[in-house]
């Protein structure tokens, strides 16, 4: 635990659910991949990761995660369209952060007007995303 308040694990023992939320990465970058598995297992959330925007798409369907952590510039599918296509699944309303190495205005606006629930420039403060997601399953169940 690195001092966030009590981890996902101390959390559902006291509730007795044993729900632990489940957070998709999809990120081309299998080091970016790498860095926010270890930070999210680390306050004990359950990280499944993908490689592009096809192949989350797909974990969305099948997982039913609970948040998606996405990349904006990707090969085939880039983060924008597969923003879109979450949107477009009968207006979903899955939480959707998503991560950009090109931190412009313009690449910010089109993700808000989109729907994305929060925006990150790499580098990322890790801090700064478990606060996010620490927010975000404060006020609503997991599940």
């Amino acid at each position: 635990m690195s001092g966030h308040g009590p981890s996902r694990a101390d959390e559902a023992g006291e509730e007795g659910s044993g729900t632990v939320p489940k957070i998709l990465v999809i990120d081309d970058d299998a080091s970016i991949r790498g860095l926010i598995t270890d930070v999210l297992e680390a306050e004990d959330y359950e990280v499944v990761c993908a490689e592009d925007g096809f192949v989350g798409l797909k974990l969305i369907e099948t997982l039913r995660p609970d948040c998606v952590v996405l990349d904006i510039m990707m090969p085939g599918i880039d983060g924008h369209a597969v923003l879109n296509r979450i949107r477009g699944e009968s207006g979903s309303a899955l939480p959707v952060v998503m991560l950009t190495a090109a931190a412009d205005d313009a690449q910010a606006w089109q993700a808000w007007t989109e729907g994305v629930d929060y925006f990150l420039a790499k580098p990322f403060d890790a801090h700064e995303l478990l606060r996010f997601l620490d927010s975000l399953f404060a006020e609503q169940p997991v599940g």
